[in-house]
C-alpha cells in the first residue's frame, strides 16, 4: 500500500509508496528534495536529506541490496566473541558493576549461607560478560551487522542478506520502536521527511536491547549458531509463532538474557563456573537452559503473550535458585535431541497452525514489572 502525507503549505498530498521487498530502499519522493519555493526548503530539510543519504549509504554498504548476488558469510559464535576481546572497550567497562551491592543483614546473610565467590582468575572474564552487555549495536561494524544476519539466516532458513532495519525482523519478534525518530530534526517542515523514513525503515533491533545490550545477540547468535542447540531454537521459534500462544522470540530471548546477566552478579552461576573453570560457556549454557524451561512452561501450560510478564518473574526466581537443576535439564534434552527423541516442549502436531507474527502483541518484559525486595534486581 501507500501512504500520504501533506505538504507544509497544504497545497495538496504527497505519496509515498511502500517497497514490497524488505531488502529494497525507496527513494525519497522528489517533491521533498527539490528546491520548490512553495516547499520553504531551509537548512533543516537540507540536514534532513544529507541524513537521509547517509541511512541510504549504511543500508548499501551493511548488504541489504549488494548481497542479492553476493550474500555475506555466517559469523560463528566464537568468531564474534573474539572482536569483542580484540577491540578496545574500556569505556564500557568502566560502567560495568561486577556483584550486587548489599549491605546489613542482607550482606551477612549472604556471606554465611549464599553461593561461593566467582575464583579470582574468572573475573576478567566475567567482566568482559557485564561488558558485551553495555555495548549497543553499531549498525555500522560489519560484524554487528554479520551477527544480526546470521541470526536472521539461520531462523528464516534465507540464503541472502536482508536489511538492518525493517518490518521483516517483526517476524523475528524485534518490535523496535518507529517513534524514535520522532522531531529528530526539528520544526513541522521536517515531518514529511520523518514520516517517509519511518515508514521505509521500519523495525530496529538495536532499540530493544535495553537491559542486555549487544550481548543479547550475541546469545541468540550461540543458540543458532552452535549444532547441539539449532534444533531447540528453531523449535522455540515455531512455538512462538502459534496461532494462539505466540510471542516475540527475539525479545522474549533478551529477557532471558537480562535474567543470565543477574544472576551472574549476584553470584548464583559462580559455583558452575568455578567448577568449570570458565565464564562464558556456563553463562551460554544457563541462557539456553532458561530459554528451554520458559518454553516449556508455555506450551505445557498453554500460556499467552498476557501472561509474559508474571511467566518472566517466576522463572528468574527459578533459574537464579536451581541454576544446577535448570543446566541438567538442558543437558537431557540435548542428549534426547542428538538420539532423536520427542522434544521436552512437546510433539509438534498439537502446535496448531502457525500465525503471522502481529504487530499489536502487548509484551511485558522483566524490567516492565514492578520490582520487589531483591537488591540491585534491575541494574546491570
Amino acid at each position: 500500500g501507500s501512504g500520504s502525507r501533506s505538504t507544509p503549505d497544504g497545497a495538496g498530498k504527497i505519496e509515498f509508496p511502500r517497497s514490497p521487498d524488505p531488502c529494497h530502499l525507496l527513494p525519497l519522493p522528489s517533491a521533498l528534495l527539490d528546491p520548490n519555493p512553495g516547499l520553504f526548503v531551509s537548512a533543516e530539510v537540507l540536514r534532513a536529506q544529507e541524513e537521509w543519504e547517509a541511512v541510504d549509504n549504511i543500508r548499501t554498504e551493511t548488504g541489504s541490496q549488494a548481497s542479492a548476488d553476493q550474500p555475506g558469510q555466517l559469523i560463528s559464535f566464537s568468531e564474534a566473541l573474539q572482536h569483542f576481546q580484540t577491540v578496545d572497550l574500556s569505556s564500557f567497562k568502566k560502567r560495568i558493576q561486577p556483584t550486587i551491592r548489599r549491605t546489613g543483614l542482607a550482606a551477612l546473610r549472604h556471606c554465611l549461607f549464599g553461593p561461593p565467590k566467582l575464583h579470582q582468575g574468572l573475573r576478567e572474564e566475567r567482566d568482559l560478560v557485564l561488558t558485551i552487555a553495555q555495548c549497543g549495536l553499531d549498525s555500522q561494524d560489519p560484524v554487528h551487522g554479520q551477527v544480526l544476519q546470521t541470526i536472521y539466516k539461520k531462523l528464516t532458513g534465507s540464503k541472502f542478506d536482508c536489511a538492518l532495519h525493517g518490518d521483516h525482523w517483526e517476524d523475528l519478534g524485534f518490535q523496535g520502536s518507529r517513534d524514535s525518530d520522532k522531531d529528530v530534526f526539528g520544526g513541522a517542515i521536517i515531518l514529511p521527511i520523518t514520516a517517509a523514513l519511518k515508514s521505509l525503515s521500519g523495525a530496529n533491533p538495536a532499540t530493544d536491547l535495553r537491559g542486555a545490550g549487544f550481548l543479547a545477540l550475541l546469545h541468540l547468535l550461540y543458540l543458532v549458531m552452535d549444532s547441539k542447540t539449532l534444533l531447540m531454537a528453531q523449535e522455540i521459534f515455531r512455538l512462538s509463532r502459534h496461532h494462539i500462544q505466540q510471542f516475540p522470540f527475539c525479545l522474549m530471548s533478551v529477557n532471558i538474557t537480562r535474567i543470565t546477566i543477574q544472576a551472574l552478579r549476584e553470584e548464583c552461576l559462580s559455583r558452575e563456573c568455578n567448577r568449570q573453570r570458565k565464564v562464558i560457556p556456563v553463562v551460554n549454557s544457563f541462557y539456553a537452559a532458561t530459554f528451554l524451561r520458559l518454553a516449556h512452561v508455555w506450551r505445557t501450560q498453554e500460556k499467552t503473550i498476557a501472561d509474559s510478564g508474571f511467566v518472566l518473574k517466576d522463572l528468574e526466581v527459578l533459574a537464579k535458585k536451581s541454576p544446577k537443576r535448570l543446566l541438567k535439564t538442558l543437558e537431557i534434552y540435548l542428549a534426547g535431541v542428538s538420539k532423536g527423541q520427542a522434544s521436552l516442549l512437546g510433539a509438534q502436531k498439537c502446535f496448531g497452525p502457525q500465525a503471522p507474527h502481529s504487530k499489536d502483541l502487548t509484551f511485558t518484559g522483566v524490567c516492565d514489572l514492578p520490582p520487589h525486595s531483591s537488591e540491585g534486581m534491575w541494574l546491570i
